[in-house]
């Protein structure tokens, strides 16, 4: 495919994006115009929007949900988003929906080495694989887990994805996420959130790209309640940026992609759906930073439970126990006395599934790398491997400073049940359970 022609606007807009011009605050009601004069004053759908554009409203939750938790935003755009053919299914590839279909599904510790690019140039959307997933997209409960191994931008080619909200954790390859609402610049350490429903296309500045998806059925995320750590902490809202108005004006063929219930479905356009010159509101895609993650630990003894690392969470009806949390695991001191400080054994009932981005995980002294993925479903025993246990129950405690890691997990109330293909995978680690062989009886 030849490459997309913009209007010159667009393109000094998306320079101003990667230059660092964003909206910040998470959950914000923001106002930004790619041209002057776009938003109309007072009002929401005048009679003739300004610059003969069309009013539009995108609601990321039912009209009537309370205040605090209601979502959406009103776009003016070049052409209403309904101008369009009908869709026609095509093949869905490696992306799946829950529920996951498996008529066993593993109790079993699951770890793959890295995801391989694959040979064949694939877009962000012809790479995704999913690992596997919990609930029911039907019911809107639950989530899946999916990775990317991109190898080709998406040029004319756009993607929607009206089953849930995508939260993407690069590992390799920056990217150019290119939506309705503006151009959001993601590299190694960023995350981003595309809500529901919203049109975006990726491109790839370093030519391939490689990355975990947490896919959420559930109730929008969140950043979490902080309790008694009081006002400030964890994740800030001021770190979250979102992205400024900008538009492609293109009257040329292309192709839209959605997914619904799991089944990818597309139509040929004659213009591109990324043609939003202006909008206001609280529904929109952002980034977040990891690295400007505040680190909360214990400073007297004991390993605090991991929650304490939560950057955002969807929550249940459950008050307490989440849909789905995104933690992670960033560089930060290690200073308990009598402590044994690496993540211990344990058991829980909330599902696991864990990644890394760079760096060596603090809890395995081998065989997760960059790329990885671990998944520990309900209840399933684990914790540190032979090696990190011998090392961390006989070290000399000093002060120390975890650097030159990133982790995180993806954690869900819900039992994961993995994907046949995932099982299948050649990069599924058969001897993952050696890990915990040669640790002794102890009885003193």
């Amino acid at each position: 495919m030849s490459s997309t022609e913009v209007n010159p606007a667009v393109s000094t807009e998306r320079q101003a994006v990667e230059e660092g011009a964003y909206l910040s605050g998470f959950g914000n009601q923001h106002a930004t115009e790619a041209l002057p004069g776009v938003l109309p004053v007072g009002r929401n759908s005048p009679q003739r929007a300004p610059l003969g554009l069309y009013s539009e409203q995108i609601s990321g939750t039912a009209f009537t949900a309370p205040r605090d938790s209601n979502r959406r935003t009103w776009t003016y755009r070049i052409r209403p988003s309904a101008r369009h053919p009908r869709f026609q299914r095509v093949d869905s590839g490696n992306v799946l929906a829950s529920p996951i279909q498996s008529e066993y599904p593993e109790p079993n510790r699951l770890r793959w080495d890295a995801f391989p690019f694959p040979a064949d140039a694939q877009s962000f959307v012809e790479s995704l694989f999913t690992i596997g997933g919990t609930g029911d997209v039907r019911t809107q409960d639950g989530v899946a887990i999916h990775m990317y191994c991109a190898t080709r931008s998406m040029e004319r080619e756009y993607f929607a994805n009206n089953d849930g909200e995508l939260l993407i954790v690069p590992e390799s390859g920056r990217l150019r996420i290119a939506t309705e609402l503006g151009i959001l610049g993601l590299a190694q350490g960023e995350v981003a959130v595309i809500p529901r429903g919203i049109r975006f296309k990726v491109e790839l500045p370093d030519g391939r790209a490689r990355g975990y998806i947490l896919e959420n059925y559930g109730s929008m995320f969140t950043l979490p309640e902080l309790g008694p750590i009081g006002a400030n902490g964890l994740a800030n809202h001021r770190d979250f940026l979102y992205p400024v108005a900008a538009f492609e004006d293109l009257d040329q063929p292309v192709q839209v992609l959605q997914k619904y219930l799991g089944s990818l479905w597309v139509a040929d356009y004659d213009h591109s759906p990324l043609d939003v010159v202006g909008w206001h509101g609280n529904y929109a895609p952002y980034k977040y930073d990891l690295n400007k993650f505040m680190v909360i630990g214990s400073i007297s003894f004991d390993h605090p439970d991991p929650s304490i690392y939560t950057v955002l969470t969807s929550p249940s009806e459950r008050p307490g126990t989440a849909n789905a949390d995104f933690v992670v695991f960033a560089p930060r001191w290690l200073v308990g006395e009598d402590t044994f400080r690496p993540p211990w054994f344990h058991r829980n009932i909330m599902s696991e599934f864990m990644g890394l981005l760079w760096g060596v995980y603090d809890a395995k002294a081998e065989g997760f790398l960059p790329g990885g993925a671990s998944l520990h479903t309900s209840f399933t025993s684990h914790g540190p491997d032979r090696e990190t246990y011998e090392t961390a129950s006989t070290v000399e405690l000093k002060p120390q400073k975890v650097t030159d890691t990133m982790a995180f997990m993806f954690e869900t109330r819900l039992p994961i049940v993995p994907s046949a293909q995932a099982m299948a995978a050649a990069n599924l680690q058969s001897g993952y359970d050696d890990v915990w062989n040669g640790i002794e009886r102890q009885l003193s």
